[in-house]
């Protein structure tokens, strides 16, 4: 489903990959980890072809970053789900407008509107605040409608960059939960994370970014 290839990648003159090779299969967990500035949110973007390698190559689902066409591009990430720390609602719009806002961009018909929302809030466990405004949100729920709106076009791979970044260690756990729920149905994950203490949670296969490459890490699991 996912592979990186011999990728090199330089930005503003600095070597973030040399040689990067990675592999992820459909609907395997996958937790990404390394020191802050090694290179996690690169990576994620990558996948989603934000940033493309100066050599070497990505491919996602049959999308190659050798070459791809932007007219392509919304095609590939309509299958991907994207998650962020700082959780990227519109301030102006309540819980379900944000979503709709999503499902109007990528032409679903009104009749599936409703009901694709109203699933997406019962995973999360939100159809409660529906009406509310962001604002009127705790950070948890925040990111939980952040999860919703990465699952509503059925992704085959949810990338979260560090989805627990700002929440305390109890909430952090709540999200985690959420992720491990939508990898129990089917969807691959990747996490992209420097706290430990979550990584510890999930019998899951481990990616550490280190000098530009990616290596197997092991870090014992509560499970």
């Amino acid at each position: 489903m996912l592979s990186f290839s011999n990728v090199d990648f330089n930005y503003d003159k600095q070597t973030v990959f040399t040689d990067l090779n990675m592999e992820l299969d459909e609907g395997e967990f996958v937790f990404l980890i390394g020191k802050s500035g090694v290179g996690k949110s690169t990576l994620l973007q990558m996948i989603y072809m934000n940033l493309l390698p100066s050599s070497g190559y990505v491919r996602v689902n049959g999308y190659d970053s050798s070459t791809i066409k932007g007219n392509q591009l919304p095609a590939l990430r309509k299958k991907l789900g994207l998650i962020f720390q700082d959780f990227k609602l519109l301030q102006d719009r309540n819980v379900y407008d944000n979503l709709l806002f999503v499902l109007e961009a990528t032409n679903t018909s009104k009749r599936r509107i409703k009901k694709k929302i109203n699933d997406v809030l019962t995973d999360v466990g939100l159809s409660h605040k529906r009406l509310s405004m962001p604002d009127q949100l705790s950070g948890g729920e925040q990111q939980r409608v952040a999860i919703a709106r990465a699952l509503l076009n059925d992704p085959i791979l949810v990338l979260a960059d560090e989805p627990t970044g700002n929440l305390d260690p109890e909430t952090s756990r709540e999200i985690l939960d959420i992720l491990r729920k939508i990898h129990k149905k089917g969807t691959a994950v990747v996490v992209a994370t420097h706290n430990y203490e979550i990584v510890k949670r999930i019998n899951a296969r481990i990616i550490k970014l280190e000098d530009g490459k990616a290596f197997k890490a092991v870090i014992k699991s509560k499970e």
